[in-house]
């Protein structure tokens, strides 16, 4: 449970950096500087999204477990690796639209949808899968995502032109890549 939660925490606060969901977050802040309705709508939206991706990912790994499957697994993290290098903005379509619900609902509804069919919401059901921990994945990819996002609400723009996100990028991808490669080695009996 250790590693699936440290790892999940890892692999989503790393990917979380420049991603289309903390640009979400400096525009939300920027809208309606109420800080902590925005943190909770994040902390809210992430268990929900999170934990049935990673319920999914578990889910499938439990029903289809095997060496093609972990296999599969693997190239997905490899595949994670190389979208992260792909830096993410946030289109005039997803932006939120002006709210009427307040900080909280604006940011839960925006959030669980902008998360859907991003990169660490596939890394979720990645990582579901491989763990077979759908709690201990969640708790890591929601506590991964508040690292990366808390900050952006409180900070907003000054910390992202601070952060080199190219690096981040680097790094990320690096990390998804390493685990990729790790799976495929112990898959394969290497390790």
């Amino acid at each position: 449970m250790f590693e699936a939660l440290t790892t999940s925490t890892a692999v989503v606060a790393l990917a979380e950096i420049g991603d289309k969901t903390q640009l979400l977050a400096v525009i939300l802040a920027a809208r309606f500087r109420k800080p902590w309705p925005i943190v909770a709508g994040i902390l809210v939206a992430t268990l929900a999204n999170h934990f049935l991706a990673a319920l999914l990912g578990a889910t499938i790994a439990g029903v289809m477990d095997g060496p093609a499957f972990r296999y599969a697994v693997a190239a997905g993290f490899i595949a994670m690796g190389l979208w992260t290098l792909v830096p993410d903005r946030m289109d005039d379509e997803e932006a939120p639209r002006p709210a009427r619900f307040g900080a909280f609902l604006t940011t839960l509804v925006a959030f669980f949808v902008v998360e859907i069919g991003d990169k660490t919401q596939v890394a979720t059901i990645a990582l579901g899968a491989q763990y077979h921990d759908a709690v201990a994945v969640t708790m890591g990819t929601t506590l991964g995502m508040m690292l990366a996002n808390v900050p952006a609400v409180f900070l907003g723009e000054a910390l992202l032109r601070r952060v080199p996100l190219a690096a981040v990028r680097i790094v990320a991808a690096l990390l998804f890549v390493g685990l990729g490669l790790w799976l495929l080695a112990r898959t394969a009996g290497l390790v």
